[in-house]
């Protein structure tokens, strides 16, 4: 083994020291490359496949392919990098690489769950299921999508939790927000109200509401009265349908119902509440029965 002295170090990098310094300064050319380069490559290929996307549609979408690339870019610059400092620095590359090969072999068959992970992460973000900023039900979570890579999804829920979901465990993935949403809700009058005219008042309403300067930007179709939905125990339930802009249905069927109190209450429109009749039981037979005592003189 060759004597480590001052000399020997300060020759080793004068040999192998700007070769290394270069590969590191090309591949973070390559990385401030990427991030130039690529976002407007995607933004203009998501544009020329819209498919009756909205803007924010669009945006969603470009965000999460970004991600996914910009992940896969980092990693293999980051490789091929290691591979020309080892090669550089005297370490032969091709025992290495036959190494990862034995190693992947041996972990191959407990490795089974994350291609599959990784080929429905594929498959995902290819057919659009659903993108970051989404609202969406993954394997039985519903939340706002925050993260969706090769691997796993990530959720936030209405609680603020974060659920990690595994791509692999996904059967069914249901998108609340994709193209528009809809207003659809049911709302109760007492068996005493003149339908008709309960119906004129919530079409009213959905009117006002989309006319609104607040909300017209908002709805796409007003809400309106659609049918008599159920006749149920305490009152009958009248079908509501509009559409509206994607993870805008909460808030417009929010303002709806306060809007429809106020014009209940000023038409006198009865919102039901449950109603219960007690009965105590019949009265005594003897109550029911005629005094034939004499009166007293």
């Amino acid at each position: 083994m060759p004597e480590l002295t001052w000399a020997s170090v300060v020759n080793w990098l004068y040999d192998h020291g700007p070769p290394i310094i270069i590969i590191v300064v090309v591949g973070g050319l390559l990385w401030l490359g990427l991030n130039r380069i690529l976002p407007p490559i995607v933004r203009r290929t998501v544009e020329r496949n819209r498919h009756r996307e909205s803007k924010e549609g669009m945006e969603k979408r470009a965000n999460t392919l970004l991600f996914v690339f910009k992940g896969v870019g980092r990693v293999f610059i980051v490789i091929v990098g290691l591979m020309m400092i080892l090669s550089e620095v005297g370490i032969p590359i091709a025992p290495v690489l036959a190494g990862f090969g034995v190693v992947g072999i041996a972990i191959g068959f407990g490795a089974q769950y994350l291609i599959r992970d990784i080929i429905s992460g594929t498959f995902i973000i290819m057919e659009n299921q659903y993108r970051v900023g989404d609202v969406a039900r993954v394997a039985d979570v519903t939340g706002t999508v925050e993260e969706v890579g090769l691997r796993k999804t990530v959720l936030r829920d209405l609680d603020g939790i974060v659920h990690h979901v595994p791509n692999g465990e996904i059967r069914v993935a249901s998108n609340f927000t994709r193209h528009f949403a809809r207003v659809n809700l049911d709302v109760s009058v007492s068996y005493g109200t003149d339908l008709d005219h309960a119906m004129r008042v919530i079409n009213r309403v959905g009117n006002e509401l989309a006319e609104d300067e607040e909300w017209r930007q908002v709805i796409r179709t007003p809400p309106q009265a659609v049918r008599v939905n159920k006749l149920g125990d305490s009152g009958i339930d009248i079908k509501i349908v509009g559409e509206v802009k994607p993870m805008q249905q909460w808030a417009t069927m929010g303002q709806l119902r306060l809007r429809l109190k106020k014009a209940f209450d000023a038409e006198g429109i009865e919102i039901p509440w449950p109603h219960t009749k007690v009965y105590f039981g019949d009265p005594p037979p003897d109550s029911h029965k005629k005094d034939d005592t004499p009166p007293q003189a």
